[in-house]
Parts: structure tokens; sequence; C-alpha cells
């Protein structure tokens, strides 16, 4: 059965810790259940954008959320009528695809959670991920041939992945590795990583393995429980420094001993950066602990209050005009009603009568 070799350093200590203390914070946050389809939303098109850019994808940020939303769409002309946007097929394809398998990662079952991750769980990842870019013999089928990983600097070859025919006995180890009692003790962080690694040095298709990789790794985390409200992406952390990126997975067959140790830090402290982001964004909006602390539960919130929140959050207090120049676009009438309801739900207070009113978070 495959055996990672890794230590378990200071560093990695450090960042397993922060990762933990955000995780508890994030998940008993209160005010976060009404936003939370506006993260995710956020996340994945974070994940998708910068999971294809490092593939060499051209699509913006931009042009990638508009293809995200477009969650009933298949068809790059399709995308291209509804949009307007001028891009390769292939491109807009690839992100089609990339959103089905963030998609399908996200509306797993509950109780799949609790079973084994599988071969076909692999293949399931990789058919969607290159669907209408691979011929469909090569979609979900282990490659029969060669091939060879260059650097994004230079196209030098910077790796070549074991023969195609060791593929099924090394995919077998891995799942025998991932499933074992052993591997169940492992920190989830540790045992993304690790699949995150082991897949891309497998490199079991002909196309797709990092970003089937990455999407397994994702998975790992969310079946241990790990899904920080899946408010996070890896990707943007991985594709803000590709040649890092490549250099720490390259760093395990470098070493000596075929040590993890380095990828795992590079790995912990990418999540580390990511979830401390959503700890800092779900504070800022929702003063979670105070509020929890006197109200005693979590507090459902419209869109249009979070803004006002944010406002409040960053003002200290607000009149009338402040909170139509942040929400232009909706009546006057809307925005008090608005307001009340924070009233009455104790996040806010009322300073003031008449056109000297103003308005602050509750102290």
């Amino acid at each position: 059965m495959y055996q990672p070799k890794f230590e378990i350093t200071n560093h990695l200590l450090t960042y397993i810790s922060s990762i933990e203390s955000a995780k508890a914070l994030i998940d008993h946050s209160a005010l976060v259940p009404s936003w939370e389809a506006k993260f995710r939303d956020e996340a994945m098109t974070r994940s998708v954008h910068f999971g294809t850019h490092i593939e060499g994808n051209e699509l913006t940020v931009d042009q990638a959320e508009k293809v995200v939303q477009l969650k009933n769409t298949s068809n790059p002309q399709a995308v291209v009528d509804q949009t307007g946007i001028i891009a390769r097929d292939r491109d807009i394809q690839e992100v089609i695809n990339y959103r089905n398998v963030i998609a399908w990662i996200d509306q797993r079952p509950i109780k799949d959670r609790q079973t084994e991750l599988t071969l076909e769980t692999l293949l399931t990842l990789h058919k969607l991920t290159m669907q209408k870019l691979l011929p469909d013999e090569q979609m979900a089928t282990f490659r029969e041939k060669q091939v060879i990983v260059r650097g994004a600097a230079n196209g030098q070859v910077v790796f070549r992945p074991p023969v195609s025919v060791e593929i099924p006995f090394l995919i077998e180890d891995f799942f025998t590795w991932l499933n074992s009692e052993e591997t169940r003790e492992l920190h989830p962080i540790f045992k993304a990583a690790i699949t995150h690694y082991y897949l891309v040095y497998i490199h079991p298709f002909v196309e797709g393995n990092g970003r089937v990789a990455r999407a397994f790794a994702t998975l790992v985390l969310y079946d241990s429980g790990y899904d920080f409200k899946r408010f996070f992406s890896l990707e943007e952390y991985f594709d803000s420094d590709v040649e890092a990126y490549y250099q720490a997975l390259l760093s395990v067959q470098q070493s000596d001993n075929k040590s993890l140790t380095y990828w795992l830090e590079y790995f912990a402290y990418g999540l580390a950066l990511e979830i401390d982001k959503v700890k800092q964004k779900v504070l800022k909006l929702s003063q979670d602990l105070k509020i929890q602390r006197e109200l005693g539960q979590q507090v459902a919130l419209s869109e249009r209050q979070i803004i006002l929140l944010e406002v409040l959050q960053n003002q200290g207090s607000m009149t009338s005009d402040d909170a139509q120049k942040a929400l232009p676009n909706v009546s006057v009438d809307t925005i008090l009603r608005d307001l009340k309801d924070l009233i009455t739900k104790g996040v806010v207070q009322k300073h003031g009568i008449t056109k000297g009113v103003s308005y602050a978070l509750l102290s």
C-alpha cells in the first residue's frame, strides 16, 4: 500500500492551527445563512476561473462568471449568443465543464459523503471535466501512452509520469491507501494534499489530470467535514504563482526520500490564507461573536441588509442619505423597511429624530 513520507513541522502546525480556528468561527458564525448562496457563487466563480486559467484558459474572471451563471447552458455557441462573450469555443467549454464539476461536488447527497471514494468517483470527475474536449473513448479511461509534463516558463520537460501499464496498479494502490483505517486517522488537510499530489504524479489520463486532481482533493476535504460552508477556492492561490505551484508538486520527486513535507506546507499555507480571507469577510459583515452572544441565535439578512451593514462597519454610523448612496436603485421606503427590520432584530440602533436620524450597529 502507498505510504506517503512527510514530517510534521512547526510551519504545518501553525497553518493547521490557523485553519482550525477559522473553521470554528465560520461554522458557527451568526448572520451567515442568508449570504451563503452569494458567498458560494463567488467561490465557484473563482474555482472555475482560476482552476482553468492554470491550464492556459484565456477567459477573464468576468467572462467566466457569466458562463457560471448560465447554469443550464452547456453549449459554447449558446453562451456566446446569451452573453456576447468573444472567446474560443474550447475555452468556453472548459469553463462550462469545470462549473459542472464543482456543481457536482457541491450537490452530492450527504449520504454519499459517508461512503468511500472510489475509482468510479475519479472517472466521473474526469468525464465531467473533459466533456466535448476529448473523444469519447479517451474520457474516463486511463491513458495508454507515455506523456510528459513541461515547465510553464521555458517549455522544458520537468516530469515524466509513470508508464501507462503501471496506472491501474498505482490507482488501485491509491484507493487502498485513501480508504484505509490509517488514512482515516490522518488530518483531512494532509489527506487532501496527498490526494492532490498523488493523482498529479500518476497522471492517469491523457488530459485533464490537474483539474481532476484539484477537484478530487476538494472532494476529500468536503467529505471530511472541511467544506468551510463552501466559501473557499484554493485554485486562486495555485494560479497566483503557477511556477511555485508546479515547483511545490515537483519537490516530492526531487527530494532524496520522496518526502511530501514541502508540498504539504505549500498546500496548507495556501488553504490557511484562503480560509483566513473567508473568516475576515464573515467577521466584517456579521460581528458574529457579539451578535450571537447578545441574541443567542443566527439572524437571516437580505442582500440589501448586508450592504447596509458593510456601510455601518466601514463608517461607524449611517444617515438615510448614506443608505441611498449604497443602494441607488432601491426605493427609500424599501431601505427604511430594511433598517426597521435590522432594528427589530437587535442588530442596528436608531439615533435622533426626523432629519437628524442616524443609524449605528448595536453596541
